[in-house]
This record gives structure tokens, C-alpha cells and sequence, in this order.
């Protein structure tokens, strides 16, 4: 029980950090936001490969493995007040780890072999990607972070009526978590998807 309580905790701090590191990697070092045009999107996937795809390893697919422990060591500690609402929190959970695994290996697969075939035909590979990118949004986070935020909503739910964290922190789970749900609507993406963001690493 301790040592999960301890693998939850460091399982935690990951996964704020490489968030964080995602963040500045994506947003700041590539500047994926700046371009727009298909095939010059396939330029930069090319010219920044390596750096992508140990991005998307780190913020997705070991993002994913390491979301697993602190799911079930927040299941352990606040089981007890809330057994039903625990036991759903915790499928959820493990669900989105399983989703967020996904997404960063079709992205980075994807991105493997749109960078081959942009030797042969860059529109080709431009069109490629534009599906690839699709379905890897879809099941990670642009998708509209809908697992994540009704996982974060549950726990803290959860955690105010068993007072298992602070009731501050639960509260601001709760708005994070709504956050993170609105984010699947398109015109909220951009800014609730922040908020998740930002939220879920506090």
C-alpha cells in the first residue's frame, strides 16, 4: 500500500513534467501551432523527426505507462469513502492511459512514414498526414480531453466527500476536469484546452 502511495506519487510529478516539457517542446522549440500549410507541416515533421518523436514518446506513450500506478494509488487511497464512484474513476482512468498510448504511437509511426514517402510525392505525404494527424488528435488531446477531464472530475469528487486531498484542490479538479470535458467542443478547444492542460499538471 505505501510503496503504490510512493510509485503514485513520483508517477504524479512525471506527469506534470512532461507535460510541462511537451509544452515548451511543441509550442516554443517546433512551433507546430505556426504552420498551417499541409505540405510545409510535413517539412517540419521531417526537419524535426528525431525531437518529435522523443517528444511524442515521453508526453504520450510513457505519459500513458506512468498514468497507470497514480490511477490505481488514488483508487487505493480514497476507495474507502467512495468504492462505486473509485471503481469507475479508475476504469476511466485506465482507459485514457490506454488512449493516450495510442495516440502517441500512430502519431509517431505515422510520422515515420509520411517523412519516406515525402521523398517520392510530398502532396501525397501531405494528405497522409492530414488523416494521420486526425486520428491521432482524435484519440489524444485535441481530440477534446473528455476521458481525461470526466476521470479528474470523479476522483475529485471522490476525494471532497471522503476528504482525501484538500478541498480546495478538489474543487479546482472539478473545474479543470469540466474544462477538459468542454474542450471537445471545437469552438472551446483552444482556450479550455489550456485550461486542462495547465489544470491537470497542478
Amino acid at each position: 500500500m505505501k510503496n503504490l502511495q510512493k510509485m503514485g506519487g513520483i508517477a504524479a510529478l512525471y506527469l506534470a513534467a512532461a507535460l510541462l516539457f511537451a509544452m515548451v517542446g511543441y509550442l516554443l522549440i517546433i512551433g507546430t501551432l505556426d504552420v498551417v500549410d499541409p505540405v510545409e507541416k510535413v517539412v517540419q515533421l521531417r526537419d524535426n523527426q528525431a525531437f518529435l518523436y522523443l517528444l511524442n514518446l515521453i508526453a504520450y506513450v510513457i505519459w500513458g505507462i506512468v498514468m497507470v500506478p497514480l490511477v490505481l494509488a488514488l483508487y487505493e487511497r480514497l476507495k474507502a469513502s467512495s468504492p462505486g464512484l473509485m471503481q469507475i474513476a479508475t476504469a476511466i482512468g485506465l482507459i485514457w492511459a490506454c488512449i493516450v498510448i495510442a495516440s502517441g504511437q500512430v502519431s509517431n509511426f505515422g510520422m515515420n512514414a509520411v517523412v519516406d514517402l515525402y521523398v517520392k510525392s510530398p502532396m501525397q505525404a501531405s494528405t497522409a498526414w492530414i488523416a494521420i494527424d486526425s486520428v491521432a488528435n482524435g484519440l489524444g488531446s485535441a481530440g477534446g480531453e473528455i476521458l481525461g477531464g470526466t476521470w479528474v472530475i470523479l476522483v475529485s469528487w471522490a476525494a471532497l466527500r471522503g476528504k482525501g486531498l484538500s478541498r480546495a484542490l478538489n474543487y479546482l479538479g472539478m473545474l479543470v476536469g469540466l474544462a477538459g470535458i468542454l474542450s471537445a467542443v471545437p469552438a472551446l478547444f483552444g482556450v479550455l484546452g489550456i485550461i486542462f492542460g495547465l489544470g491537470k499538471m497542478v
